[in-house]
């Protein structure tokens, strides 16, 4: 009897002191690890390679819990035999189908990690386009959580053959109940696709009042910060339907305007036209390879227009005024020094004396 007791108090002894040194066994591995990753990273950061530090970045909270879940394994075998290893089969199984989202968890951290070095100006001389590599980024991590979930299903006993099978007859019932997000989620993959905008652009629609730069390109909806700092999210699926003007993508801005010459100075207004297009053609900020036009245009009410068309180098909008002030200016000199002036709306009326009154609009 004696005997009997003393081996099963020197048995559980044991067994405790097992699950003790495997327990004390995984708490210094982790800590050596996460001590070991910390070193990793911050060499990593010195260089200018994006895969390490990202790879690094990825592996450190998945590593780690993937040491507690091996070492809880371990345990568990310890402390129950093959028959109640047998009862307690769906711990297992769940254990073993955790090693699997560990490894997408990794695999989307490092997706993720990398999409955004990639965009960065700091790490990149020349930054990827933010709205290719957000969709490459994206398309991958679904992909590598959908493949998680049909292993992990199936690592659970679940048939997959009977999932997809129903994933078949029951899209046709969800694709009609969620028509609305279907469309945006097409909407969002055209816009992936065709590149009427990227993140950054400026966009603007003729047919919806919707101006502001792009800020977010989503499967659902597109984020514009409007001009006035006002968020505007629009659904994809508004793009299928509506023109998209994308003034970033303008080679040049135009300069079109029309100046009045008064009647009086008709003599005058020959030289004044080729003074201006000789001005036009020497300016430094007008782009030469463009149209250039300046013309006697017509002979309106109260004076002889003159049309000047011309392009500026300069996208900028800011820039863009700065030009346009400084040509404006110049024609306005270059008819004061003609000994010309521009016009004002005016209004002749003839008396039945003969006598004629002159006016303007304003007056008349």
């Amino acid at each position: 009897m004696w005997e009997s007791f003393i081996g099963f108090v020197t048995q559980d002894w044991m067994l405790i002191t097992k699950v003790f040194l495997w327990v004390t066994l995984t708490l210094i591995f982790n800590f050596v690890v996460k001590k070991i990753l910390d070193q990793l990273e911050k060499q990593t950061l010195k260089t200018d390679n994006i895969w390490d530090d990202s790879l690094v970045f990825a592996v450190r909270s998945p590593l780690r819990l993937f040491i507690w879940i091996y070492g809880i394994n371990i345990i568990l075998n310890i402390l129950l035999n093959s028959e109640q290893q047998a009862e307690f089969e769906i711990i297992f199984k769940f254990l073993y189908a955790s090693l699997t989202g560990i490894i997408a968890w990794f695999l989307v951290r490092f997706l993720s990690r990398v999409e955004s070095v990639l965009q960065d100006p700091d790490r990149m001389s020349q930054p990827l386009d933010a709205t290719t590599v957000s969709a490459i980024s994206k398309l991958m991590r679904a992909s590598v959580i959908i493949t998680a979930a049909l292993i992990t299903l199936q690592t659970l006993g679940i048939p997959v053959g009977g999932v997809l099978a129903f994933g078949g007859i029951g899209g046709i019932a969800i694709g009609f109940a969620a028509k609305d997000l279907l469309a945006n989620f097409f909407g969002g993959l055209m816009i992936y696709l065709d590149r009427p905008f990227t993140v950054g652009d400026w966009i603007c629609s003729p047919d919806k009042k919707i101006e502001g730069t792009v800020e977010y390109i989503g499967w659902r909806l597109t984020r514009v910060r409007k001009f006035d700092k006002r968020p505007l999210y629009i659904p994809n699926s508004t793009f299928m339907n509506i023109s998209v003007e994308n003034p970033s993508r303008m080679t040049n801005r135009r300069i079109y305007e029309h100046v009045g010459v008064r009647y009086k100075d008709a003599s005058k207004v020959k030289s004044i036209v080729s003074s201006v297009e000789q001005m036009i053609r020497a300016h430094e900020d007008i782009d030469q390879n463009q149209t250039i036009i300046v013309n006697l245009n017509e002979f309106g009410p109260s004076s002889i227009d003159i049309m000047i068309y011309t392009f500026t180098k300069t996208k900028d909008w800011v820039t863009y005024h700065k030009v346009r002030q400084a040509v404006l200016m110049e024609i306005l000199n270059i008819i004061h020094e003609h000994g010309a002036d521009v016009a004002f709306p005016t209004q002749t009326i003839s008396l039945e004396n003969g006598d004629v009154l002159k006016g303007d609009h304003q007056d008349a």
